[in-house]
């Protein structure tokens, strides 16, 4: 059984850490808590960074929308992927959920808190309980800094155990991550991308958290590296019950890692299923665009199937195409002879299927899709018609 530090937080047993991946899905079915919400529940998240002109006198001329009405719940024990291309708000949406942003609107309740607008103490104390895993491994490590204080830096912030036990807690975190407990007089530029990441690692994991938001946590790494630090990942997940934000670009990862999948266009979520589900049959004309891209490693397959290339650009943040984001650029669209209402009304995401959530007017006019641009692991079956509208 692993050390415990006064004041960190007890977890149930869940195994070895070599559990498997069925363990992992298996907390997850679970679900909601005995208290009945989820651990991380996010309402109409908006994130809006202002535009200012003038030097003396700013003026503020407009809002550049990184986040714009985001919503979606994460239950104990599962991994909810987050996708998108560069630029979407996959980052900044992290960044808000810990508050590491202050949002602009919208409502994010933590294990039943509303910790939208927490400053101060009542922050502090939420911040023991979510932690984040950044992108770049060099740049998120103070380089003035061993690699044992920056593991120790959240154990003396928040003030838990003695010096001793402290150190003992720092040399037991670099055990569960993989790395040398000798290591920590090191600096960071004598570390390898990899073993740099798994002190961030270490680092996120000191405190005992319930949720880590992983904000693509492998894109800096070599391949092989990223397996490594994905296997670590999971393996924590079993043997600590850890609840993930996965943020990633590589859908192929994500399908890996994840339980549930939310795909993120121009600020806002467009769709939302599981894995399997949404892979095998997705329901928004963007996700099938993006998985198109995977490739398939059956070159029979692979030669047979036929990529949708999306035009044009992403639009400006700061100057969103008005009805559905997504229109400007919409293979969908374009094939039922652009109907108006794509620029003039916002599609909501409503369930189209149990679980199943896209935001499309047209997503029972899927079947209409290019031929063999569906994902090649099922084919892409046309979706029933909703029994009644979205609200």
């Amino acid at each position: 059984m692993t050390a415990r530090l006064p004041g960190t937080a007890e977890r149930p047993e869940t195994g070895a850490g070599d559990a498997t991946a069925s363990s992992r899905t298996a907390t997850a079915s679970a679900g909601r808590g005995a208290d009945g919400h989820a651990l991380l529940e996010v309402s109409d998240l908006r994130m809006y960074f202002p535009i200012t002109e003038g030097i003396l006198l700013e003026r503020h001329v407009g809002d550049v929308r990184a986040v714009d009405g985001v919503s979606l719940e994460i239950r104990r024990g599962e991994t909810l992927g987050l996708v998108g291309e560069s630029g979407c708000g996959k980052s900044t949406t992290g960044r808000a959920i810990t508050r590491l942003y202050r949002p602009t609107g919208g409502r994010i309740v933590f294990d039943g808190t509303d910790i939208t607008r927490a400053e101060g103490e009542p922050l502090r104390r939420i911040r023991r309980r979510m932690q984040m895993i950044f992108q770049d491994p060099y740049s998120s490590l103070n380089p003035r800094m061993t690699a044992a204080g920056i593991v120790g830096e959240p154990l003396d912030i928040h003030a838990i155990g003695t010096k001793t036990e402290r150190r003992e807690r720092v040399r037991e975190l670099f055990r569960i991550v993989g790395l040398d407990p000798d290591f920590g007089e090191r600096y960071p530029h004598e570390f390898s991308g990899g073993q740099r990441q798994r002190i961030g690692v270490a680092r996120s994991l000191a405190v005992n958290p319930d949720l880590i938001v992983a904000d693509e946590p492998i894109s800096a790494l070599d391949v092989s590296i990223q397996a490594q630090i994905i296997n670590l990942l999971e393996r924590l997940q079993a043997q600590f019950g850890l609840t993930y934000l996965f943020i990633a670009h590589d859908l192929s990862v994500v399908r890996h890692i994840s339980d549930r999948i939310a795909v993120m266009y121009l600020g806002r979520i467009v769709e939302l299923a599981g894995t399997r589900e949404l892979h095998a049959a997705p329901l928004h004309p963007y996700s099938v665009a993006l998985l198109s891209a995977v490739p398939i490693p059956d070159p029979a397959v692979e030669a047979r199937r036929r990529r949708v290339i999306l035009r044009g650009d992403v639009p400006n943040p700061a100057s969103p195409p008005p009805g559905c984001h997504f229109h400007t650029r919409c293979w969908l669209r374009e094939r039922l002879g652009n109907p108006p209402e794509c620029e003039t009304v916002s599609p909501p995401l409503a369930e189209w299927r149990p679980r199943h959530f896209a935001a499309c007017h047209f997503v029972d006019r899927l079947g209409e899709m290019p031929e063999s641009a569906a994902p090649a692991t099922s084919g892409v079956s046309r979706p029933p018609a909703r029994e009644t509208p979205p609200a």
